[in-house]
């Protein structure tokens, strides 16, 4: 039985019955609902190819559910273009390899989290001074302010995730979708990154979904732990109540070795910020 977190406020997002299908007939997620929550700490667990990728994506509609719909409380249905557009201006994305400008600045990279906020034409030009005070105080809070005026490439990859999450915190952001932010870190930096991350959440109220997969940092930072496996939600509920039944539910796969590598290759593809469309 699928074990739920319970929640006595309103959702930020939700989801309603949200299926995801790939070509060759490849089942990325079934038939799922959950809803998110400000302030909330989400962890998404599972196998690869269990569908974590596919549901992170789907909140931001980078994919587009094949059924179902994704509803943003405040804005509205995602299917609606102007509700979509202007959720992903709220919705901040951290990503596994940066996904940074390695040849500009620290400063330039936090900068590009301030772009939706302005039109393509108005982008082109130097940004205001409001913010560069907003690029700074983001620099600020992740320790990297006497880094602005280096370039990114001489950055250790620690620092590098840093710059990320202050780019998401400039985007000023209601939601951070994280995919396996800390798989190119070793453990004493990964273990960093995501106190830094989650204080940062907390700090502003903001509803955090990460996708992880070491445990151990899910059971430390989770707040809420949603496990996937074989495209379906298996476990929804706070990590003290994750034994070694629900482990065994989440880690088993009934799928075929073919049909994983082939959405592995499909959840694998690097995700694109579009934030500004």
């Amino acid at each position: 039985m699928l074990m739920q977190a319970t929640q006595n406020r309103a959702p930020i997002l939700k989801i309603e019955n949200v299926g995801i299908r790939y070509k060759n007939n490849v089942v990325a997620l079934e038939d799922t609902s959950l809803s998110f929550f400000n302030g909330e700490f989400v962890v998404l667990l599972g196998l690869s190819g269990a569908g974590k990728s596919s549901l992170l994506r789907a909140l931001n509609h980078l994919v587009k559910p094949t059924s179902g719909r994704v509803i943003s409380t405040s804005l509205g249905d995602l299917r609606m273009e102007k509700c979509l557009r202007k959720h992903r201006q709220k919705t901040a994305m951290i990503f596994q390899q940066h996904q940074l400008i390695l040849r500009q600045t620290v400063l330039q990279n936090v900068l590009t989290g301030r772009l939706a906020n302005h039109h393509f034409l108005r982008s082109m030009l130097p940004l205001p001074k409001s913010d560069l005070d907003i690029a700074f105080q983001c620099l600020e809070r992740v320790g990297l302010a006497d880094k602005a005026m280096t370039r990114v490439d001489q950055l250790s990859g620690g620092q590098q995730q840093r710059v990320g999450i202050a780019r998401a915190l400039a985007q000023q952001p209601d939601m951070i979708i994280a995919d396996e932010p800390i798989a190119s870190l070793d453990p004493t930096t990964a273990q960093k990154i995501l106190e830094l991350l989650k204080r940062v959440c907390q700090e502003d109220g903001i509803a955090a979904v990460v996708s992880l997969h070491q445990l151990e940092f899910a059971r430390q930072f989770a707040d809420r732990i949603i496990g996937l496996a074989n495209a379906h939600v298996v476990f929804d509920a706070n990590p003290d109540q994750l034994d070694e039944a629900q482990l065994s539910r989440i880690y088993s796969s009934k799928k075929s070795e073919s049909l994983i590598e082939q959405a592995d290759v499909l959840e694998s593809r690097p995700l694109v910020n579009l934030t500004s469309t």
